[in-house]
């Protein structure tokens, strides 16, 4: 489907290789995470019984943790950037409606990831070995990337008010995933998720703020975008 928004600016000839180094670094970050949390190799040393991690070792935990890895906000954003880059450094022309708003919602949700892990998260994080390489990559490098990534490469023209609707789409299907996984299992992947401690108001508040951040971010991007975009087209 032909995206019926402003068309987007053309893109530099080096698009390309922004895009693929992008998906590669994402794609890499992720295979590393992936590999230390299927297998074990640190285990999970949960404060709480309604935080993720708490599974047994060895071949009995892999499928929770595997279902865990896949859960997270994190790991979300970090695929959803590998794929849209991935897809953009194999056809750079690639454009309709909905594909803008994911990669709207990737850029979005791996910014969110980088400022939450930031601000909320690194300082409760007890890393070791490989993990402090796996977190360097999903929570560090992968969200600087990608804003490095749109800023340099694009695609320009891309963001206007019914892109941002449809880019809320995936955080809030994450959203509800997590607290339905949640009611079943009684865990959930962050403290400030966590209904059996906080109560579904409290959560229900802070999935409400860091929408807001999200929106935030997303007029941010636009109004760097449309700057970027006038450059461009002078």
């Amino acid at each position: 489907m032909t995206a019926t928004t402003a068309p987007a600016v053309p893109l530099r000839s080096s698009a390309r290789t922004w895009f693929s180094a992008l998906a590669v670094w994402a794609w890499l970050g992720l295979a590393i995470q992936f590999v230390l949390s299927s297998t074990g190799m640190y285990p999970s040393d949960p404060t709480k019984p309604s935080a993720y991690g708490w599974n047994p070792a060895g071949i009995e935990g892999l499928v929770p943790r595997v279902i865990d890895f896949f859960s997270y906000f994190t790991i979300w954003s970090n695929i959803a950037v590998a794929v849209v880059a991935t897809m953009l450094a194999l056809r750079p022309d690639r454009d309709s409606r909905w594909f803008r708003a994911v990669r709207l919602s990737a850029l979005l949700m791996i910014s969110v990831t980088g400022l939450v892990y930031g601000v909320l998260l690194a300082g409760l994080a007890d890393l070791q070995g490989w993990e402090v390489l796996a977190n360097f990559f999903i929570h560090q490098t992968v969200p600087l990337l990608a804003i490095l990534v749109f800023v340099v490469a694009g695609p320009r023209g891309w963001i206007d008010w019914p892109t941002i609707g449809r880019a809320t789409v995936l955080p809030l299907v994450w959203a509800g995933y997590a607290l339905v996984r949640g009611a079943v299992i009684g865990a959930y992947p962050y403290f400030f998720l966590d209904v059996a401690v906080l109560g579904y108001g409290r959560v229900l508040l802070n999935l409400v703020g860091v929408l807001l951040l999200g929106l935030v971010i997303a007029l941010l991007l636009w109004a760097v975008d449309r700057w970027l975009t006038r450059r461009a087209a002078r």
